[in-house]
């Protein structure tokens, strides 16, 4: 199951702190896909700096998007 994410907040070091509907925040790190595709425009961190909510999930500038099962599954809670 996830949520809607309705706030991001890219963080240093490629991570993004994710709001859900239900307020929940949780810490996505991106790295692991930095050297995938489209993922790879994200290591400038100007542009990594373009995510937004899309949808239930988060979206780049270039239309990089992740499925949004992804970072609440693999993602760490934050309090």
């Amino acid at each position: 199951m996830y949520l809607k994410v309705t706030d991001v907040q890219p963080k240093p070091d490629y991570i993004l702190l994710l709001t859900y509907a239900n307020a929940e925040k949780k810490q996505f790190d991106v790295k692991p896909y930095l050297d995938r595709g489209i993922f790879k425009a994200l290591k400038d961190p100007n542009f990594f700096s373009t995510v937004r909510p899309c949808f239930d999930s988060v979206q780049w500038a270039n239309k990089a998007d992740i499925d949004p099962e992804t970072p609440y599954e693999d993602s760490i809670k934050v309090n």
